[in-house]
């Protein structure tokens, strides 16, 4: 197999491997960078649990992401989001409001939310719904996760802060 090395950093680390041409994102970040807080849904792009953030802070879906496109770039997962083990504004959000159900969809969801908040750290109503769209919860939809959101919105505005409250990009 036609195996071609790639630099990319993710979380701040920066990690050489060697990636088939077909390798998703998804696939490097589970199976070889044991970072398991990126689901595997459909693989398909249509449920949203394998959303991980660009270097601009964009929303991604890494199932559809070929890792050797990303050569020399970095991305957010999950595992990056939190400083110092401690849960950044928008997971405390998502904690106290019960926003976390199973839990299998909230690492998509935390990151899509990331995502919104980087672009548009006020976000109202509508823009909520509309980021929250592409990234499915099977147990009680979008109700509660769109009240953290929002409480994350009115948090960070209280506290003067106008990012996610969360650590650096990539």
């Amino acid at each position: 197999m036609n195996r071609r090395f790639i630099r990319l950093t993710v979380n701040g680390d920066t990690h050489e491997l060697a990636v088939a041409p077909q390798e998703t994102l998804v696939e490097v970040l589970r199976d070889r960078l044991g970072l398991t807080g990126t689901k595997r849904g459909c693989t398909s792009g249509a449920c949203g649990v394998c959303t991980i953030n660009d270097e601009t802070g964009r929303a991604l879906l890494a199932c559809l992401a070929l890792a050797v496109e990303w050569d020399g770039r970095a991305i957010t997962t999950i595992e990056g989001v939190a400083v110092d083990g401690q849960l950044t504004p928008l997971q405390q959000a998502f904690w106290e409001c019960g926003a976390v159900q199973c839990g299998y969809c909230t690492p998509g969801l935390v990151m899509t939310a990331r995502a919104l908040l980087l672009g548009n750290p006020r976000a109202d109503a509508h823009a909520i719904d509309e980021a929250l769209a592409g990234t499915l919860c099977r147990c009680t939809g979008h109700i509660k996760v769109k009240q953290a959101v929002a409480k994350a919105v009115a948090d960070l505005a209280a506290a003067g802060n106008g990012t996610t409250g969360d650590g650096p990009q990539g």
